[in-house]
Protein backbone atom coordinates (compact mmCIF):
# COMPACT_ATOMS: atom_id res chain seq x y z
CA UNK A 1 0.00 0.00 0.00
CA UNK A 2 0.92 3.70 -0.61
CA UNK A 3 1.84 5.56 2.27
CA UNK A 4 -0.92 8.47 1.85
CA UNK A 5 -1.05 12.34 3.17
CA UNK A 6 -4.42 13.42 3.52
CA UNK A 7 -4.90 17.15 3.93
CA UNK A 8 -7.76 18.06 6.19
CA UNK A 9 -9.19 21.83 5.61
CA UNK A 10 -11.30 22.85 7.98
CA UNK A 11 -9.71 20.52 10.92
CA UNK A 12 -11.21 22.47 13.64
CA UNK A 13 -14.66 21.38 12.76
CA UNK A 14 -16.47 19.15 15.40
CA UNK A 15 -16.83 16.71 12.60
CA UNK A 16 -13.56 15.72 12.37
CA UNK A 17 -13.65 12.67 14.48
CA UNK A 18 -16.16 11.37 12.59
CA UNK A 19 -13.34 11.61 9.62
CA UNK A 20 -10.82 10.18 11.55
CA UNK A 21 -13.03 7.39 12.78
CA UNK A 22 -13.60 6.34 9.02
CA UNK A 23 -9.55 6.30 8.28
CA UNK A 24 -9.43 4.22 11.73
CA UNK A 25 -12.29 2.00 10.36
CA UNK A 26 -9.73 1.36 6.54
CA UNK A 27 -6.71 1.47 8.16
CA UNK A 28 -6.41 -2.40 6.57
CA UNK A 29 -7.07 -0.69 3.32
CA UNK A 30 -5.24 2.75 3.54
CA UNK A 31 -2.39 3.51 5.31
CA UNK A 32 -1.88 6.87 6.23
CA UNK A 33 1.57 8.39 6.82
CA UNK A 34 0.30 11.96 7.79
CA UNK A 35 -2.39 14.11 8.69
CA UNK A 36 -2.40 17.61 7.53
CA UNK A 37 -4.85 19.32 9.36
CA UNK A 38 -5.65 22.92 8.37
CA UNK A 39 -7.48 25.75 9.67
CA UNK A 40 -7.44 29.14 10.82
CA UNK A 41 -9.32 28.75 14.13
CA UNK A 42 -6.67 27.39 16.27
CA UNK A 43 -7.92 26.81 19.51
CA UNK A 44 -10.67 24.81 18.03
CA UNK A 45 -8.13 22.78 16.04
CA UNK A 46 -5.82 22.16 18.44
CA UNK A 47 -8.87 20.77 20.60
CA UNK A 48 -10.26 18.79 17.80
CA UNK A 49 -6.54 17.26 16.65
CA UNK A 50 -6.18 15.97 19.98
CA UNK A 51 -8.88 13.80 20.29
CA UNK A 52 -8.03 12.78 16.87
CA UNK A 53 -4.09 11.93 17.40
CA UNK A 54 -5.78 10.04 20.76
CA UNK A 55 -7.87 7.66 18.52
CA UNK A 56 -5.37 7.11 16.48
CA UNK A 57 -2.96 5.81 19.46
CA UNK A 58 -5.99 4.19 20.58
CA UNK A 59 -6.21 1.86 17.76
CA UNK A 60 -2.50 1.07 16.77
CA UNK A 61 -1.96 4.07 14.40
CA UNK A 62 0.91 6.14 14.00
CA UNK A 63 0.26 8.19 11.50
CA UNK A 64 1.81 11.47 12.11
CA UNK A 65 -0.40 14.48 12.49
CA UNK A 66 0.91 18.02 11.85
CA UNK A 67 -1.24 21.00 12.33
CA UNK A 68 -1.03 24.06 10.25
CA UNK A 69 -3.01 27.59 9.64
CA UNK A 70 -1.23 27.26 5.87
CA UNK A 71 -3.59 25.79 2.65
CA UNK A 72 -0.09 25.52 1.27
CA UNK A 73 1.76 23.70 3.76
CA UNK A 74 -1.12 21.03 3.86
CA UNK A 75 -2.11 20.11 0.32
CA UNK A 76 1.56 20.24 -0.73
CA UNK A 77 2.18 16.51 -1.65
CA UNK A 78 -0.92 15.48 -0.62
CA UNK A 79 -2.52 12.20 -2.19
CA UNK A 80 -6.08 13.56 -0.85
CA UNK A 81 -7.54 16.98 0.35
CA UNK A 82 -10.57 16.37 2.01
CA UNK A 83 -12.73 20.00 2.20
CA UNK A 84 -15.48 20.91 4.95
CA UNK A 85 -14.88 24.68 5.93
CA UNK A 86 -17.52 26.99 7.28
CA UNK A 87 -16.57 30.62 5.55
CA UNK A 88 -18.26 32.97 8.31
CA UNK A 89 -18.53 30.14 10.82
CA UNK A 90 -21.50 29.55 12.74
CA UNK A 91 -22.67 33.10 13.37
CA UNK A 92 -22.70 33.41 9.47
CA UNK A 93 -25.24 30.42 9.54
CA UNK A 94 -27.13 31.98 11.93
CA UNK A 95 -27.32 34.95 9.40
CA UNK A 96 -28.23 32.94 6.55
CA UNK A 97 -31.21 31.60 8.45
CA UNK A 98 -32.89 34.64 10.07
CA UNK A 99 -32.57 37.49 7.47
CA UNK A 100 -34.49 35.52 5.08
CA UNK A 101 -37.29 34.77 7.53
CA UNK A 102 -37.69 38.48 7.83
CA UNK A 103 -39.15 38.04 4.08
CA UNK A 104 -41.27 35.42 4.72
CA UNK A 105 -38.79 33.27 3.04
CA UNK A 106 -37.07 29.88 4.08
CA UNK A 107 -33.80 30.23 6.67
CA UNK A 108 -31.66 27.45 6.05
CA UNK A 109 -28.12 26.62 5.53
CA UNK A 110 -27.84 25.25 1.80
CA UNK A 111 -31.12 25.90 0.15
CA UNK A 112 -32.98 29.13 -0.45
CA UNK A 113 -31.61 32.25 0.35
CA UNK A 114 -29.65 30.99 3.47
CA UNK A 115 -27.76 28.58 0.85
CA UNK A 116 -27.43 30.93 -1.87
CA UNK A 117 -25.62 32.99 0.81
CA UNK A 118 -23.45 30.40 2.11
CA UNK A 119 -22.45 29.32 -1.57
CA UNK A 120 -21.28 33.19 -2.32
CA UNK A 121 -18.83 33.07 0.67
CA UNK A 122 -17.57 30.18 0.23
CA UNK A 123 -17.01 29.72 -3.60
CA UNK A 124 -14.03 32.12 -3.57
CA UNK A 125 -12.45 30.40 -1.09
CA UNK A 126 -13.02 27.10 -2.57
CA UNK A 127 -11.49 28.54 -6.21
CA UNK A 128 -8.29 29.82 -4.32
CA UNK A 129 -7.92 25.88 -2.87
CA UNK A 130 -8.32 24.36 -6.16
CA UNK A 131 -6.03 27.08 -7.42
CA UNK A 132 -3.23 26.09 -4.61
CA UNK A 133 -3.72 22.08 -5.53
CA UNK A 134 -3.29 22.89 -9.30
CA UNK A 135 -0.38 24.84 -8.40
CA UNK A 136 1.15 22.22 -5.71
CA UNK A 137 -0.34 19.04 -5.85
CA UNK A 138 -1.65 18.17 -9.27
CA UNK A 139 -2.44 14.71 -8.51
CA UNK A 140 -4.13 14.83 -5.63
CA UNK A 141 -8.00 14.43 -5.24
CA UNK A 142 -9.92 17.42 -3.87
CA UNK A 143 -12.91 15.49 -2.18
CA UNK A 144 -15.22 18.15 -0.61
CA UNK A 145 -18.33 17.80 1.75
CA UNK A 146 -18.29 22.00 2.94
CA UNK A 147 -21.68 22.99 2.17
CA UNK A 148 -23.69 23.69 -0.11
CA UNK A 149 -21.37 20.77 -1.71
CA UNK A 150 -23.09 20.60 -5.18
CA UNK A 151 -22.83 24.76 -5.82
CA UNK A 152 -18.86 24.17 -4.83
CA UNK A 153 -18.82 21.50 -7.64
CA UNK A 154 -20.29 22.73 -10.18
CA UNK A 155 -18.23 25.84 -9.63
CA UNK A 156 -14.69 23.95 -9.38
CA UNK A 157 -15.80 21.36 -11.97
CA UNK A 158 -16.76 23.87 -14.43
CA UNK A 159 -14.08 26.84 -13.56
CA UNK A 160 -11.05 24.73 -12.75
CA UNK A 161 -8.69 21.73 -13.57
CA UNK A 162 -8.83 20.14 -10.22
CA UNK A 163 -9.92 16.70 -9.58
CA UNK A 164 -12.28 16.89 -7.50
CA UNK A 165 -15.81 14.92 -6.26
CA UNK A 166 -18.67 16.77 -4.49
CA UNK A 167 -20.16 14.47 -1.37
CA UNK A 168 -22.80 14.61 1.10
CA UNK A 169 -24.32 12.18 3.67
CA UNK A 170 -27.80 12.45 2.70
CA UNK A 171 -27.69 9.85 0.07
CA UNK A 172 -25.87 7.48 2.17
CA UNK A 173 -28.48 7.83 5.27
CA UNK A 174 -31.43 7.71 2.60
CA UNK A 175 -29.96 4.43 1.34
CA UNK A 176 -29.84 3.23 4.34
CA UNK A 177 -33.48 3.77 5.49
CA UNK A 178 -34.41 2.49 2.23
CA UNK A 179 -33.10 -1.44 2.98
CA UNK A 180 -35.13 -0.78 6.45
CA UNK A 181 -37.85 -1.25 3.42
CA UNK A 182 -37.16 -4.19 2.14
CA UNK A 183 -39.25 -7.26 2.60
CA UNK A 184 -37.76 -9.53 5.11
CA UNK A 185 -34.71 -12.05 3.63
CA UNK A 186 -33.96 -9.15 0.38
CA UNK A 187 -30.73 -10.76 -0.74
CA UNK A 188 -30.19 -8.44 -3.59
CA UNK A 189 -30.68 -4.83 -2.96
CA UNK A 190 -30.87 -1.40 -6.37
CA UNK A 191 -31.93 1.75 -6.64
CA UNK A 192 -32.71 4.17 -9.17
CA UNK A 193 -31.56 7.63 -8.04
CA UNK A 194 -31.94 10.90 -9.61
CA UNK A 195 -31.31 14.57 -8.44
CA UNK A 196 -28.87 17.29 -7.85
CA UNK A 197 -26.96 18.00 -3.73
CA UNK A 198 -29.84 18.12 -1.25
CA UNK A 199 -33.01 17.80 -4.06
CA UNK A 200 -32.28 14.00 -5.10
CA UNK A 201 -35.00 11.16 -5.23
CA UNK A 202 -34.96 7.95 -5.25
CA UNK A 203 -37.00 6.73 -8.02
CA UNK A 204 -37.43 2.97 -8.22
CA UNK A 205 -36.18 0.24 -5.28
CA UNK A 206 -35.41 -3.35 -6.47
CA UNK A 207 -35.57 -6.11 -3.84
CA UNK A 208 -34.36 -9.26 -5.77
CA UNK A 209 -34.84 -7.79 -9.35
CA UNK A 210 -38.07 -6.72 -8.39
CA UNK A 211 -39.66 -2.98 -7.91
CA UNK A 212 -41.45 -2.19 -4.75
CA UNK A 213 -41.77 1.75 -4.82
CA UNK A 214 -45.12 1.64 -6.17
CA UNK A 215 -46.34 -0.78 -3.52
CA UNK A 216 -44.69 1.63 -0.68
CA UNK A 217 -46.36 4.80 -1.74
CA UNK A 218 -49.76 2.71 -0.88
CA UNK A 219 -49.19 3.14 2.84
CA UNK A 220 -47.67 6.52 2.77
CA UNK A 221 -43.88 7.45 3.84
CA UNK A 222 -42.50 8.67 6.88
CA UNK A 223 -39.33 10.81 5.80
CA UNK A 224 -37.42 9.58 8.98
CA UNK A 225 -35.09 12.37 8.51
CA UNK A 226 -31.58 13.93 9.14
CA UNK A 227 -31.59 15.35 12.56
CA UNK A 228 -31.27 18.88 10.69
CA UNK A 229 -34.96 18.05 8.69
CA UNK A 230 -38.49 18.05 10.61
CA UNK A 231 -40.07 14.70 10.16
CA UNK A 232 -42.88 15.07 7.74
CA UNK A 233 -45.43 12.48 6.79
CA UNK A 234 -45.85 12.48 2.40
CA UNK A 235 -49.04 11.67 1.55
CA UNK A 236 -50.08 8.84 -0.54
CA UNK A 237 -51.09 11.52 -2.88
CA UNK A 238 -48.72 13.76 -3.13
CA UNK A 239 -46.27 10.15 -3.60
CA UNK A 240 -48.05 9.56 -6.86
CA UNK A 241 -47.55 13.10 -8.16
CA UNK A 242 -43.95 13.00 -7.09
CA UNK A 243 -43.31 9.12 -8.21
CA UNK A 244 -40.05 9.00 -6.34
CA UNK A 245 -39.04 8.98 -2.69
CA UNK A 246 -37.57 12.25 -1.77
CA UNK A 247 -34.92 13.09 0.18
CA UNK A 248 -35.95 15.27 3.86
CA UNK A 249 -34.41 18.44 1.88
CA UNK A 250 -37.47 18.36 -0.08
CA UNK A 251 -39.43 18.68 2.91
CA UNK A 252 -39.23 22.81 2.30
CA UNK A 253 -40.34 22.50 -1.37
CA UNK A 254 -43.21 20.75 -0.73
CA UNK A 255 -44.41 22.18 2.46
CA UNK A 256 -42.84 25.36 2.46
CA UNK A 257 -45.07 27.34 3.90
CA UNK A 258 -45.34 25.05 6.82
CA UNK A 259 -41.48 24.88 6.91
CA UNK A 260 -41.55 29.09 6.91
CA UNK A 261 -43.43 28.81 9.75
CA UNK A 262 -41.89 25.95 11.88
CA UNK A 263 -38.36 28.20 11.68
CA UNK A 264 -39.97 31.54 11.84
CA UNK A 265 -41.94 29.75 15.46
CA UNK A 266 -38.68 27.84 16.41
CA UNK A 267 -37.41 29.09 19.54
CA UNK A 268 -33.48 28.58 18.32
CA UNK A 269 -32.33 28.75 14.79
CA UNK A 270 -30.98 25.52 13.96
CA UNK A 271 -27.38 27.48 13.42
CA UNK A 272 -28.07 28.39 17.56
CA UNK A 273 -28.49 25.08 18.04
CA UNK A 274 -25.60 23.47 16.54
CA UNK A 275 -23.46 26.51 18.56
CA UNK A 276 -24.99 24.78 21.73
CA UNK A 277 -24.26 21.56 20.58
CA UNK A 278 -20.66 22.69 19.42
CA UNK A 279 -19.65 24.02 22.50
CA UNK A 280 -20.55 20.62 24.35
CA UNK A 281 -18.45 18.55 21.86
CA UNK A 282 -15.41 21.16 22.15
CA UNK A 283 -15.57 20.56 26.05
CA UNK A 284 -15.79 16.76 25.48
CA UNK A 285 -13.27 17.03 23.18
CA UNK A 286 -10.70 18.61 25.88
CA UNK A 287 -10.76 15.25 28.05
CA UNK A 288 -7.89 13.14 27.69
CA UNK A 289 -9.37 10.27 28.66
CA UNK A 290 -11.73 10.65 25.30
CA UNK A 291 -10.15 8.28 22.65
CA UNK A 292 -13.10 7.83 20.72
CA UNK A 293 -15.65 10.06 18.68
CA UNK A 294 -18.75 10.68 21.43
CA UNK A 295 -22.57 9.64 20.50
CA UNK A 296 -23.25 13.51 20.83
CA UNK A 297 -22.01 14.10 17.40
CA UNK A 298 -24.61 12.46 15.68
CA UNK A 299 -26.81 15.32 17.04
CA UNK A 300 -24.87 17.88 15.28
CA UNK A 301 -26.43 16.11 11.83
CA UNK A 302 -23.70 14.76 10.13
CA UNK A 303 -23.84 10.75 10.66
CA UNK A 304 -21.65 8.54 8.39
CA UNK A 305 -19.75 11.48 6.67
CA UNK A 306 -17.14 9.62 7.37
CA UNK A 307 -18.46 6.42 5.69
CA UNK A 308 -19.09 8.71 2.92
CA UNK A 309 -15.78 10.43 2.68
CA UNK A 310 -13.60 7.61 3.17
CA UNK A 311 -15.28 4.99 1.78
CA UNK A 312 -14.84 7.45 -1.82
CA UNK A 313 -11.05 7.41 -1.13
CA UNK A 314 -10.78 3.77 -0.48
CA UNK A 315 -12.91 3.24 -3.58
CA UNK A 316 -10.54 5.06 -5.79
CA UNK A 317 -7.02 4.96 -4.08
CA UNK A 318 -8.17 0.59 -4.02
CA UNK A 319 -9.35 1.08 -7.75
CA UNK A 320 -12.46 -1.06 -6.36
CA UNK A 321 -14.95 -0.24 -9.37
CA UNK A 322 -17.76 0.39 -6.51
CA UNK A 323 -21.17 2.09 -6.83
CA UNK A 324 -21.30 5.22 -4.81
CA UNK A 325 -23.28 8.41 -4.57
CA UNK A 326 -21.12 11.74 -5.45
CA UNK A 327 -21.37 15.21 -7.26
CA UNK A 328 -20.28 14.79 -11.11
CA UNK A 329 -20.78 16.71 -14.67
CA UNK A 330 -23.30 14.72 -16.23
CA UNK A 331 -21.38 14.08 -19.04
CA UNK A 332 -24.78 12.36 -20.63
CA UNK A 333 -26.31 10.17 -17.73
CA UNK A 334 -28.96 12.06 -17.59
CA UNK A 335 -30.53 13.15 -21.06
CA UNK A 336 -32.46 16.24 -20.06
CA UNK A 337 -29.41 17.62 -18.32
CA UNK A 338 -26.35 19.63 -20.03
CA UNK A 339 -23.09 17.70 -20.55
CA UNK A 340 -21.19 19.83 -17.93
CA UNK A 341 -23.96 20.15 -15.47
CA UNK A 342 -23.04 19.02 -12.28
CA UNK A 343 -25.46 16.17 -11.33
CA UNK A 344 -25.73 13.82 -7.64
CA UNK A 345 -25.21 10.42 -9.54
CA UNK A 346 -24.68 6.78 -9.08
CA UNK A 347 -21.15 6.62 -10.14
CA UNK A 348 -18.94 3.59 -10.61
CA UNK A 349 -15.70 4.92 -8.79
CA UNK A 350 -11.98 3.48 -9.17
CA UNK A 351 -8.37 5.27 -9.98
CA UNK A 352 -9.41 6.81 -12.69
CA UNK A 353 -12.50 8.82 -10.25
CA UNK A 354 -16.28 8.74 -11.03
CA UNK A 355 -18.10 7.31 -13.69
CA UNK A 356 -22.07 8.62 -13.64
CA UNK A 357 -24.00 5.76 -14.73
CA UNK A 358 -26.79 6.39 -17.68
CA UNK A 359 -30.28 6.70 -16.27
CA UNK A 360 -32.18 5.46 -19.60
CA UNK A 361 -35.91 6.46 -20.37
CA UNK A 362 -36.59 8.76 -17.34
CA UNK A 363 -39.30 10.94 -17.57
CA UNK A 364 -40.61 11.87 -14.77
CA UNK A 365 -41.44 15.80 -15.69
CA UNK A 366 -41.75 17.24 -12.18
CA UNK A 367 -38.38 15.80 -11.18
CA UNK A 368 -37.10 17.37 -14.69
CA UNK A 369 -38.84 20.22 -14.35
CA UNK A 370 -37.39 21.17 -10.70
CA UNK A 371 -33.59 19.99 -11.45
CA UNK A 372 -33.82 22.32 -14.50
CA UNK A 373 -35.07 25.15 -12.06
CA UNK A 374 -32.38 25.00 -9.61
CA UNK A 375 -29.64 24.11 -12.34
CA UNK A 376 -30.13 27.33 -13.74
CA UNK A 377 -30.41 28.99 -9.94
CA UNK A 378 -27.52 27.31 -8.94
CA UNK A 379 -25.11 28.38 -12.57
CA UNK A 380 -26.25 31.71 -11.77
CA UNK A 381 -25.69 31.52 -7.87
CA UNK A 382 -21.47 30.25 -9.43
CA UNK A 383 -21.77 33.49 -11.60
CA UNK A 384 -22.12 35.74 -8.89
CA UNK A 385 -20.15 34.18 -6.73
CA UNK A 386 -17.15 34.17 -9.00
CA UNK A 387 -17.46 37.75 -10.89
CA UNK A 388 -19.15 39.39 -7.92
CA UNK A 389 -21.87 40.13 -10.24
CA UNK A 390 -24.84 41.43 -8.43
CA UNK A 391 -27.25 40.96 -11.48
CA UNK A 392 -26.97 37.27 -11.96
CA UNK A 393 -27.08 37.09 -8.01
CA UNK A 394 -30.25 38.78 -7.77
CA UNK A 395 -31.45 36.39 -11.49
CA UNK A 396 -30.16 33.26 -9.00
CA UNK A 397 -32.59 34.37 -6.41
CA UNK A 398 -35.63 35.18 -9.41
CA UNK A 399 -35.20 31.78 -10.40
CA UNK A 400 -35.02 29.82 -6.97
CA UNK A 401 -38.46 28.07 -6.90
CA UNK A 402 -38.66 29.05 -3.05
CA UNK A 403 -38.11 32.66 -3.90
CA UNK A 404 -39.40 33.99 -7.34
CA UNK A 405 -41.01 37.44 -5.94
CA UNK A 406 -38.83 40.56 -6.60
CA UNK A 407 -39.32 42.92 -3.85
CA UNK A 408 -38.34 40.25 -1.96
CA UNK A 409 -35.47 38.85 -3.79
CA UNK A 410 -33.84 41.74 -3.85
CA UNK A 411 -34.51 42.80 -0.15
CA UNK A 412 -33.25 39.98 0.70
CA UNK A 413 -30.56 39.85 -1.25
CA UNK A 414 -29.17 44.06 -0.39
CA UNK A 415 -29.09 42.78 3.28
CA UNK A 416 -27.44 39.77 3.18
CA UNK A 417 -24.54 41.25 0.79
CA UNK A 418 -24.35 43.84 3.43
CA UNK A 419 -24.52 41.57 6.58
CA UNK A 420 -21.84 39.39 4.86
CA UNK A 421 -19.32 42.37 3.38
CA UNK A 422 -16.18 40.98 4.83
CA UNK A 423 -16.46 37.48 3.51
CA UNK A 424 -17.25 38.98 0.28
CA UNK A 425 -14.35 40.51 -1.89
CA UNK A 426 -15.71 39.82 -5.36
CA UNK A 427 -18.52 42.33 -4.40
CA UNK A 428 -16.66 44.53 -2.71
CA UNK A 429 -13.38 44.70 -3.20
CA UNK A 430 -10.25 43.48 -1.62
CA UNK A 431 -9.56 40.89 0.87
Amino acid sequence: MKNLKIAVIGAGSTYTPELMNGFITRNKHLKVDSFYMMDIDKEKTEIVTGLGKRMLEANGMNSRVTITDKVEEAVEGADYVLGQIRVGKLDARIRDEKIPLKYDLLGQETTGAGGFMKALRTIPVMMDIAKTIERLSPNAWFINFSNPSGIIAEALLNNSDVKMLGLCNAPINMLRRAKEMLPENTKKFDYDFVGLNHLFWLTALYADDKEILQNLFLGGYKNNSLKNIPEVVYEEELLKAIKGLPVSYLNYYYFRDKMVKKCKDAELTRGEECKLIEAELLELYKDTNLKEKPAVLDKRGGALYSEAAVSVVDAIENDRNEVHVVDVKNNGALSFMDKDDVIEAKCIINKDGATPLKLNDFNNEHIIGLMQAVKAFEKLTVKAGIEGDYNAALGALLTHPLIGDYYKAKSVLNEMLEANKEFLPQFFGGK
